[in-house]
């Protein structure tokens, strides 16, 4: 049988101090792999941010632009119908002036003959009389 090799304490200790060193140096490679990592998820993460600060952006943007499309529309509708109603009052305005022109006229043509006749008789009655 081979012997049982006996370690001195001075040997343990170098033993110990070697593996912890060991455990040490992994653990500085498992967190530089962790932060390297974790600076490659931030990067993703902020592009991600960026990009959906971007999106929002645009809607606003689109929102805000077809609130402005809809608002100039229905200004444009108001000033058409604005203008619809001032010519269809123009146009009343002028048949109203134009009914009251040839009523005018109508009338004067009425008085006109009655005063034709009136004076048509007169003189009926003074070359009767005579």
């Amino acid at each position: 049988m081979a012997g049982f090799k006996e370690t001195k304490f001075d040997d343990r200790l170098a033993t110990q101090q070697k593996a912890r060193a060991a455990m040490l140096e992994k653990a500085k490679l498992r967190a530089e792999e962790a932060r390297k990592k974790l600076e490659e998820t931030a990067g993703e993460r902020k592009a991600l941010a960026t990009a959906r600060e971007e999106r929002r952006r645009q809607k606003e943007d689109e929102k805000r632009a077809a609130a402005e499309a809809v608002e100039r529309a229905k200004r444009e509708a108001e000033e058409a119908a604005k203008r619809a109603a001032e010519e269809a009052k123009a146009a009343a305005e002028k048949a109203k002036e134009d009914e009251l022109q040839k009523m005018m006229q109508l009338l004067a043509e009425q008085k006109a003959a009655r005063d034709a006749r009136y004076a048509a008789r007169k003189e009926r009655l003074k070359k009767g009389k005579r």
